[in-house]
């Protein structure tokens, strides 16, 4: 008599050969397919075709994996395990990789990944040397030969233009209000390193923007040139020494006109703010008119709001420290102050 389990129907191996035992074809799978996730973990969830063959993944079992749901293709060369969870980092990363090994996130999007600007829009911006015919849908294909190796870095994982190469590229195609506030806000950041920046922009002399670029980096003021680290430090050490309260650094809180807005240092039962960061050097108009908004929708939700500057913090730590101990002890309507 025939057992009745031995009647099934074998499972078909869905990779690799076709031994037709179970167990065995399972056991080879299960190592492949954990590369196969370990690499895309590594690059923001997706993989190239070159990568999954190195892998040892045959075409045809590439094939399979894309008709049963378990690899979705996103360009003609780059596929991602779970598409429906893609991050922004994750279309960038797939953006650079369909465009070749030597490729570099760039332009409007590097800067957007870097953090000069809050916003970005499509297409993804990437520079490619040796890159030849199409741009891959919803990509933007920049052909340089001029980028050198020092011009590449990654950021989260993301092969990405260098701090310096992303404001020269930035810079030819943005008006100069915009390409200003991103230098601004490299400073903030504490990324900017002016030396970089003035060798990146001699190679590039020539190229649009360059100029107006080398104009904004000639009046780099030297304080901005101090990190937020640096600040935050110095801060509160002069509240150490002046026996104030600890404020809370770097605090989120939602007001009302738009998206969260960070406060540097913060006093929740004084509803006090001290904003002490070192756009105060920032001598353009877009600087002025974002820090006037800041303050007013700080206001709007009941924050006092005070500002003083680094020669302060670092020179005038005991006036400082008189002039936040007094606003702290006032109990009155929100205003808005400058500390002089």
């Amino acid at each position: 008599m025939v057992h009745p389990m031995s009647q099934r129907p074998r499972t078909p191996a869905v990779d690799g050969p076709k031994t037709g035992q179970v167990g065995r074809i399972s056991a080879h799978r299960q190592p492949l397919d954990a590369e196969v996730g370990r690499l895309a973990v590594e690059q923001n969830g997706v993989v190239t075709l070159g990568q999954l063959e190195e892998l040892g993944l045959a075409n045809e079992a590439i094939v399979k994996r894309v008709s049963r749901g378990r690899l979705h293709r996103i360009h003609q060369t780059v596929y991602s395990l779970t598409p429906k969870l893609m991050t922004q980092r994750g279309r960038f990363m797939a953006a650079v990789l369909a465009c070749g090994p030597d490729a570099v996130l760039s332009h409007r999007s590097a800067a957007y990944l870097w953090g000069f600007v809050d916003t970005w829009d499509e297409p993804i911006d990437v520079t490619a040397p040796n890159r030849r015919g199409r741009s891959p849908d919803g990509v933007s294909a920049h052909r340089d030969g001029s980028l050198l190796s020092i011009d590449k870095t990654l950021l989260h994982g993301i092969p990405c233009s260098s701090v310096a190469r992303t404001l020269v590229d930035y810079a030819g195609v943005v008006p100069e209000w915009e390409l200003r506030k991103a230098v601004s806000q490299a400073e903030v950041l504490g990324i900017l390193d002016p030396a970089a920046l003035r060798s990146v922009l001699h190679r590039c002399r020539g190229r649009r923007g360059v100029a107006r670029l080398r104009l904004i980096a000639d009046t780099l003021h030297p304080q901005t040139r101090r990190t937020r680290g640096e600040l935050e430090r110095f801060f509160l050490a002069m509240c150490i020494t002046a026996g104030l309260p600890q404020p809370e650094v770097n605090v989120w809180l939602d007001v009302p006109g738009g998206k969260p807005l960070q406060a540097d240092f913060l006093w929740r039962r004084a509803r006090l703010i001290v904003e002490a960061d070192s756009r105060a050097f920032h001598d353009t108009a877009s600087a002025f008119e974002h820090d006037r908004k800041r303050e007013q929708r700080f206001q709007a939700a009941h924050w006092r709001v005070t500002r003083c500057t680094w020669k302060q913090v670092e020179r005038e730590p005991r006036r400082l420290a008189s002039t936040i101990r007094a606003l702290l002890d006032q109990a009155g309507p929100a205003e808005s102050f400058t500390i002089s």
